[in-house]
């Protein structure tokens, strides 16, 4: 939660890019392989954060990313997005933050 860009989501301490993927380029050097994240820190931006370091830093298979969604917006329920259709697309935008 503490990576992302502060300009652009529900908190303005978060970290920049920069010193989010020095932090995580430490963990990494140290053992950690597994991290958490949301599509909902700093709209998207931890993730995309979290998959360009990993993607640069670690080999992908000895890395565990873990993220959640958000619920199903009034829009997508009226508009008859079924849960399992808004599951879906979360974990296709996860992804694709991931992919950085």
């Amino acid at each position: 939660m503490g990576f992302g860009d502060a300009g652009n989501g529900q908190h303005s301490w978060t970290i920049d890019e920069e010193h989010s993927r020095e932090i995580i380029k430490r963990a990494l050097e140290l053992g950690m392989n597994f991290f958490d994240t949301a599509i909902a820190y700093q709209s998207g931006t931890s993730e995309q954060y979290v998959g360009r370091a990993v993607r640069d830093f670690a080999k992908r298979e000895d890395v565990v990313v873990a993220t959640k969604f958000l619920p199903r917006t009034e829009d997508e329920i009226a508009a008859g997005v079924t849960g399992q259709q808004h599951i879906k697309r979360m974990l296709n935008t996860s992804l694709r933050n991931g992919d950085g």
